[in-house]
């Protein structure tokens, strides 16, 4: 090891291979820290019918070049017994249920384990969802990400369910903002990533430091590229619940629009799906489901159009931060580009009426002038505010600034409030 400062890296997730936001997003915090810091990195391996097929020690060898990797299993994912004990001990003991999901005796012992053989200067946690470990580590200066505000996401959910989903998802995001509220303010640092995810973080806790760093994207990875375009395309599996509820919202509502209008185009949905998804919404004429695909560029290379039709969601979406590097035109509901640098009409159409949001997409399907201005001002909106080097850059700063002393878990006004 060099004679940078350690740092212990606390994440819900083997980041390998990084296929969605979460994975995306931890995998490039894990390599950009790498290079200021000497990382240790204690990780969940969550079930996922995409990495089923892929072996656990290579995936855990991507990651060695950037951190030591520990990896240990999330105990209720491979129990039903375990799942329903735990919303039961989530009810009767009036405690998030995040809490209970993640209790792991082996991963509190590694915990205490790697701190008894290195003295750690920081230590990221990478979601809130691991806070039944932070008494761990509460004596280090922490920091916290927030991919969303979570218990924000949860109660836009329940607005989508029936009555007694909807009673049990606002009970349990009562209890995760009273989790929010309790850590917040404890740990030396909160890292949004976006100004309104910050702003809604600083109105739980105004006592609490919270600092945006944004989403980024890999500006070499995506590029624009010189090749047919034709039809529209959206990036994300159905099995996260604003997708799914995104895909019903277009299927009912702005397909219909769309089809009235005369447009032919044929609909292309990028991701993970079941059988059941084709099934029901791969009869609507000129949709078609690819299911995951390894490279997603192909795809958004050559759509005319990236549709971004979801109705409820936090934090920040990659799938629009990979479309406007690849000079996209998008057209997008204001809840799916929410917390990102959108300008409508410049590097985006932003729509919240399904006929609305239909015309949108003809335009832009017909207009090539269109689609290419908006592509070039989406591809400079990245490289200015999005690169994961430029990012890096401010993530490093914050985190040194902790491993020096100049900062411990005292509170602080946030600077984006």
């Amino acid at each position: 090891m060099n004679q940078n400062p350690d740092l212990l890296f606390l994440s819900h997730r083997l980041p390998t291979p990084p296929h969605n936001g979460a994975a995306i997003r931890t995998f490039n915090t894990i390599r950009v820290l790498s290079s200021a810091f000497n990382v240790t990195a204690l990780c969940f391996d969550r079930v996922d019918a995409i990495l089923e097929k892929l072996d656990l020690e290579e995936r855990i060898d991507a990651l060695r070049p950037y951190a030591k990797v520990e990896v240990f299993p999330i105990v209720q994912q491979q129990s039903r017994a375990r799942f329903a004990f735990d919303h039961l001990r989530s009810v009767v003991k009036n405690e998030a249920y995040t809490i209970y999901a993640h209790d792991s005796p082996a991963y509190a012992h590694a915990i205490l384990r790697a701190r008894a053989g290195t003295r750690f200067a920081v230590v990221h946690v990478d979601t809130l969802d691991l806070a039944r470990h932070l008494p761990l580590v509460a004596d280090l200066p922490v920091a916290c990400t927030h991919h969303n505000v979570e218990s924000q996401l949860l109660r836009r959910r329940a607005t989508t369910e029936s009555a007694a989903r909807r009673k049990y998802l606002e009970f349990q995001a009562a209890k995760l903002e009273r989790l929010e509220r309790h850590w917040l303010p404890r740990v030396a640092l909160n890292v949004a990533v976006s100004e309104d995810d910050a702003r809604t973080l600083a109105a739980l806790a105004p006592e609490a430091r919270v600092e945006v760093v944004p989403n980024g994207v890999d500006i070499d990875y995506f590029r624009p590229a010189m090749v047919p375009q034709a039809g529209c395309v959206f990036v994300g599996g159905t099995n996260w619940f604003p997708n799914r509820d995104g895909l019903e919202w277009f299927h009912e509502s702005i397909l219909p629009e769309l089809r009235a209008l005369g447009e032919r185009a044929t609909i292309t949905w990028v991701g993970r799906c079941t059988e059941g998804d084709r099934r029901r919404y791969g009869g609507a004429g000129g949709v078609v489901f690819t299911d995951y695909v390894q490279d997603v560029r192909p795809y958004l290379q050559s759509a005319a159009c990236v549709i971004v039709p979801l109705r409820v969601g936090g934090g920040t979406r990659l799938k629009i931060l990979d479309a406007w590097a690849s000079g996209k035109a998008i057209v997008s509901s204001a809840r799916g580009c929410e917390g990102l640098r959108t300008r409508h009409g410049e590097n985006i159409l932003v729509e919240n009426e399904p006929r609305a949001f239909a015309l949108a997409i003809q335009r832009v399907l017909h207009d090539q002038a269109l689609r290419d201005s908006i592509g070039h001002a989406a591809r400079e909106t990245v490289e200015r505010y999005y690169s994961w080097t430029g990012i890096g850059r401010d993530l490093i700063g914050f985190y040194e600034e902790m491993s020096s002393g100049r900062t411990t878990n005292t509170p602080h006004v946030p600077r984006s409030a």
